[in-house]
C-alpha cells in the first residue's frame, strides 16, 4: 500500500498583550472564515478561548453587544450571522464522542461556521481540514499576556498563509488600523476589499493569489495557458506601471506582495462611465480616445515588474482566440440551448473560426486590455483629459488586434449601447486614428471589428453559461439576450456569411432565434 502523503500544515504565532488584541485577532480572522469552516480553540482554562469566540461571533454577526454565553453547560449554541449560522460548541463535559450524535452536532454543522472549544475531547469526530487556535499565557510578561498559535491543517494551510500575508502587508504599509469592507467580486478569481482608515482615507486591497494550473485541454496545456490568462498578480503590476507611464489612469500601487498575490491600490471610487439611466456618451467618447492613444503608440512588448524582473506580454494569437470560442460548444450549447452537436458540426465551427481569425491578423499588434468595458472603467471628474478614465482591469493584457478592445467597449456585455451611438463612437475612433496616421485603414478595421465582435460575443455566451452551471452565478444569464443581439449583428458582415449559416443551422438560440 502506498504511503499516505503528509497533511499540509501552516503555523502562525501571534502575541496578544491584552484582551483588546485578542478581539482584534478575532476580527482579523473573521474576514476569511466562511460557512462549512471548522475552528477549534485549544488551551487550558482561563487562556482566552471563550473571549476569542465571543469576539469572533459578535464581529461576524455585526452585533457588538450580542449576548454570547459560554456553552459549557448547554454544550452547543447557534447564532445567525447574516447569511450563515454559527455553531459554538464546548466539548469540556463530553465523556464520549458518541454523545455528539445525541446532541445533533452533525446536523447543526450543516452550512454553519463551527467553533469548538476543548476539541481534544472528540478529535476523531472532527474533520481534518480545520484552523486550530491554541492559547497560552506568557506569565513572564504578565497575567493578562496571551500567545496564540494558529495552525491550519489540510485546505486551511494555504488560507492561513494568505491571511498572514494580508496581515503583514497591511501592517508594513500603514493600513493595519483600517476597517476592511468586503466588495462584491466580479466574474474572476480575484477578490477586493475597501480599506478605510479612521481619518476616512481609503484604498483597495486586491487579493489575487497564484492559481494552480488547470487540467490539460490541448497540447498538454490548460485552458488558462492557451487563452493567455494571467495566473498570478505579476501581469497586473507590469501593465499597471506601463499604463501609468503613458499618462493614463491605472491605480497607483502603494504596496505589493508578488509571492502572495496581494496589492494595496489607489481607490478610484465608484463613479462609472454609465449612470442609472445607461451609458454616458461623453464618458464613452473619452474611453474611446484612450484606446486611440494606446493603439497609435509604439508600446513595448516587455515590461519591468517592480524593478526586479521582466514580464513579456503574450500574443493574442489564433490558438488563444479559438480556444475561447469553444466555450460556446462546451457550456452554452448543452446547458442553455440544450443542443446536441455532432463532432462534425463542432469541427466545422472551429475550422470556420480559425480561418476568419487568420484573415484578420493585425499588421502591428497593440496592447489589448481584453476586458475594457463599463464594469472596469471608473470616471474621475477631478482629473483632466484622458486621465479622467480610470482603468482597473488589465491583468489579461495581450498583444492583439486594436479592434478587440474597441468592440469590447462599444458592444458592452453589461449595458445597452444604441446602434447609432456605436456608429458615432466608431467614427470618433477613426478620426482620432487618422489624425495621428493618415494611412489608417478603416475598412480593414471594420472587418476585424465585426469578426472580433462575433468572437467576443461567442466567448461570453460560453462564459456566462459556465458561470451559471459551474460557479452557481445565475445572475449573468440576464445578459444573454444582449450578447445574442450583438452576435446576430456582427454576423451580418459579408465576411462572416458562412459562419452565420452555421449558427442558423446548428445553434439558432445563440442568435435569439428558435425555441
Amino acid at each position: 500500500m502506498a504511503a499516505r502523503a503528509p497533511q499540509q500544515k501552516a503555523h502562525w504565532r501571534i502575541e496578544l498583550p491584552d484582551e483588546t488584541a485578542t478581539c482584534f485577532l478575532a476580527a482579523d480572522l473573521g474576514h476569511w472564515l466562511r460557512p462549512g469552516d471548522l475552528v477549534t480553540l485549544s488551551g487550558e482554562l482561563g487562556t482566552g478561548k471563550t473571549t476569542f469566540a465571543r469576539a469572533l461571533i459578535r464581529d461576524l454577526a455585526r452585533e457588538p453587544d450580542l449576548e454570547v454565553p459560554s456553552p459549557t453547560f448547554t454544550l452547543m449554541q447557534i447564532y445567525e450571522a447574516g447569511t450563515f449560522p454559527i455553531l459554538h460548541a464546548d466539548f469540556y463535559r463530553i465523556k464520549h464522542p458518541d454523545e455528539l450524535f445525541e446532541l445533533g452536532f452533525d446536523e447543526a454543522q450543516n452550512g454553519a461556521l463551527t467553533i469548538v472549544e476543548w476539541p481534544e475531547r472528540a478529535t476523531a469526530h472532527l474533520g481534518a481540514n480545520k484552523l486550530d487556535v491554541a492559547f497560552g499565557i506568557d506569565a513572564q510578561r504578565g497575567a493578562g499576556y496571551r500567545v496564540a498559535t494558529l495552525t491550519g491543517s489540510g485546505t486551511f494551510a494555504a488560507r492561513l498563509n494568505l491571511a498572514r500575508a494580508i496581515h503583514d502587508i497591511l501592517a508594513s504599509s500603514g493600513w493595519a488600523s483600517a476597517e476592511r469592507r468586503f466588495m462584491r467580486g466580479d466574474a474572476s478569481s480575484r477578490a477586493y476589499e475597501r480599506l478605510v482608515k479612521p481619518d476616512g482615507v481609503t484604498a483597495l486591497l486586491m487579493i489575487f493569489p497564484p492559481r494552480p494550473d488547470g487540467p490539460p485541454v490541448r497540447y498538454g496545456k490548460s485552458y488558462s495557458a492557451l487563452a493567455r490568462l494571467a495566473e498570478d498578480i505579476r501581469p497586473f503590476v507590469a501593465i499597471d506601471q506601463g499604463l501609468r507611464a503613458q499618462g493614463l489612469s491605472a491605480p497607483e500601487i502603494f504596496a505589493v506582495d508578488l509571492k502572495a498575490g496581494l496589492a494595496i491600490l489607489e481607490d478610484f471610487g465608484d463613479a462609472g462611465i454609465t449612470d442609472g439611466q445607461g451609458i454616458v456618451v461623453e464618458r464613452y467618447a473619452e474611453a474611446v480616445a484612450v484606446l486611440a492613444k494606446l493603439h497609435q503608440a509604439a508600446l513595448p512588448d516587455a515590461l519591468p515588474i517592480d524593478g526586479a524582473a521582466t514580464y513579456r506580454i503574450p500574443p493574442y494569437d489564433v490558438d488563444a482566440l479559438s480556444i475561447e470560442i469553444e466555450l460556446l460548444l462546451d457550456w452554452y450549447a448543452p446547458h442553455v440551448a440544450k443542443a446536441a452537436l455532432t463532432s462534425g458540426a463542432k469541427a466545422t465551427f472551429v475550422n470556420l473560426w480559425r480561418q476568419l481569425l487568420r484573415d484578420i491578423a493585425p499588421v502591428r499588434a497593440a496592447w489589448t486590455l481584453r476586458d475594457y468595458h463599463s464594469p472596469n472603467l471608473v470616471w474621475l471628474p477631478n482629473r483632466d483629459g484622458l486621465a479622467r478614465v480610470g482603468i482597473i482591469d488589465f491583468q489579461d493584457c495581450v498583444l492583439g488586434h486594436p479592434a478587440y478592445d474597441v468592440v469590447s467597449l462599444l458592444q458592452d456585455a453589461r449595458v445597452d449601447v444604441p446602434d447609432e451611438v456605436e456608429l458615432r463612437l466608431l467614427g470618433h475612433y477613426a478620426q482620432l486614428r487618422r489624425a495621428a496616421d493618415p494611412s489608417f485603414d478603416m475598412a480593414n478595421f471594420a472587418r476585424a471589428y465585426s469578426v472580433l465582435g462575433a468572437q467576443r460575443a461567442t466567448k461570453i455566451l460560453g462564459i456566462f453559461a459556465r458561470l451559471d452551471k459551474r460557479d452557481h452565478k445565475p445572475q449573468y444569464l440576464a445578459h444573454l439576450p444582449r450578447i445574442q443581439k450583438y452576435l446576430a449583428k456582427d454576423l451580418t458582415h459579408p465576411l462572416l456569411s458562412a459562419l452565420k449559416g452555421w449558427y442558423e443551422t446548428h445553434l439558432p438560440r445563440a442568435l435569439n432565434k428558435g425555441p
